[in-house]
């Protein structure tokens, strides 16, 4: 794993993956606010217009941006079965982790807050499993 010579935040090792765990969480959780605004909005004009009340809409759906950067990291980790076991390590217990989150939450706040600290949980237990769980199943395989 070579790191290419760029000022440019994130940085990204030859193959395309981000190269350290910061860089990772930071435009994960990035996405994951970026979500969440995008939900506020659409929950302000849509309690405005009076088609429902504020906070009824699920939280889970601010997870699209860092679903997508998962994606794209799976893609960049190129072949082989260990990014496959990774992958789906990191999604059971990034589930496991937002599922308790979300549902500790759910009865205090409404939809839209208990999905989002469900989402903010997947998100950093799903980073820290396939950064490091990658990198030692990778090494480990050869």
């Amino acid at each position: 794993m070579t790191e290419t010579k760029s000022e440019r935040r994130p940085r990204r090792d030859a193959d395309g993956r981000l190269v350290t765990v910061g860089d990772l969480l930071g435009v994960a959780l990035a996405g994951l606010v970026t979500g969440v605004v995008v939900l506020l909005v659409f929950e302000g004009i849509m309690s405005l217009a009076r088609a429902f009340d504020f906070g009824s809409s699920s939280g889970w759906l601010a997870l699209i941006l860092p679903v997508w950067l998962f994606t794209e990291e799976f893609r960049a980790a190129g072949y082989g079965a260990y990014r496959i076991v990774v992958a789906a390590l990191a999604a059971g217990f990034g589930i496991a982790v937002g599922m308790t989150l979300a549902g500790l939450a759910a009865a205090t706040f409404p939809p839209l807050v208990s999905g989002a600290v469900g989402a903010l949980g997947l998100t950093v237990v799903y980073c820290l499993v396939w950064f490091y769980g990658l990198r030692w199943l990778s090494h480990r395989a050869g």
